[in-house]
């Protein structure tokens, strides 16, 4: 089998892209590069089996090659990355997910659109299914990204419908692991180099805040057991385990044994509250949950995150380093 991964040089898309060559398949991986780092793909390169096709999906991409399948990843992905770049969050979930639509529909190809948990804005009900219709303000600062991803989600029933595609729809959670940007914004990166650099933790609000954290592993088996699945979605891949932000600077710092302190910052606009998924569907339909811990995901991620703070000029960035 063949498939399209865009995004590819991506945090997700290069493990994703890494899987499908282990399970003995060939992957085209296409990036512009706009948060994608080619040095998560380096190594995929000399595996055999693997194409880089630089590529800025708003734009149509013609392929010679027969294609079995396109798993759609390329989007900014973090609140600082969609802050900085609302109008290519924007384009790449619509004009880019109706572009590899076309594709697939032109290569009968299946077509797997990487959704998230961001439909659900700030959520009202707890956990969230995915009957949930979500809580979102589409002209907040999230709200690029949120209505992107609505869109794409609305766009792919839409080909699977009326054109027939062989579709798929994946809500992703908060998910962490290797190959995370440094400087990428989310909670755990920054939690992280805070922590082995001696700064404070940059916490907004009071903490109190939960999120659902999934190691990337685990995410990405969930994601290729949906794509080889009958079943179109959309549904819910993420670690059900809740946990408040304040606990997860705990479990870092004990983790890094670091002396760092907590640095309270103002909650910024339209920051969810709470994040847990309802993975009832993934359970039944895909044999599917997490097994790795957030303790044990730790574990495995800070030698990634130590080599990049070794090597080079890192630092966290907060969401307020935009305003």
């Amino acid at each position: 089998m063949q498939v399209v991964v865009t995004g590819a040089a991506g945090f997700l898309g290069s493990h994703l892209a890494e899987h499908f060559l282990a399970d003995g398949h060939s992957v085209i991986g296409v990036d512009n590069f706009i948060t994608g780092s080619r040095k998560n793909v380096v190594h995929l390169e000399a595996l055999g089996g693997f194409k880089l096709v630089e590529h800025d999906v708003t734009v149509p991409l013609y392929l010679d090659e027969d294609i079995d399948g396109i798993l759609h990843f390329a989007s900014p992905a973090s609140p600082v990355d969609y802050l900085d770049l609302p109008i290519q969050t924007l384009k790449v979930g619509s004009l880019g997910t109706h572009n590899m639509l076309g594709l697939a529909k032109e290569k009968s190809a299946r077509f797997l659109l990487a959704s998230t948990s961001e439909v659900y804005g700030d959520p009202e009900v707890h956990p969230q299914p995915e009957t949930y219709w979500g809580h979102v303000n589409p002209v907040g600062p999230r709200g690029v990204y949120d209505e992107a991803k609505r869109f794409a989600e609305a766009m792919t029933v839409a080909y699977h419908k009326c054109h027939g595609v062989d579709a798929r729809i994946v809500r992703i959670f908060n998910t962490y692991g290797p190959r995370m940007r440094p400087g990428d914004g989310r909670v755990v990166s920054n939690f992280i180099v805070q922590a082995l650099q001696g700064d404070p933790l940059t916490i907004y609000g009071d903490g109190q805040q939960t999120r659902s954290f999934c190691h990337v592993e685990d995410t990405v088996e969930g994601i290729v057991r949906l794509f080889h699945s009958d079943f179109v979605g959309p549904v819910n891949i993420g670690n059900p385990n809740e946990f408040t932000i304040r606990k997860l600077a705990e479990i870092v710092l004990e983790e890094t044994d670091s002396a760092s302190t907590l640095d309270m910052l103002p909650m910024p606009i339209d920051d969810p509250r709470v994040r847990q998924p309802d993975i009832s569907i993934a359970r039944e339909l895909l044999k599917w949950e997490a097994t790795v811990s957030l303790r044990e995901g730790i574990r495995k991620t800070l030698p990634y995150f130590k080599i990049e703070v070794e090597s080079g000029d890192v630092r966290a960035r907060t969401i307020l380093d935009q305003f």
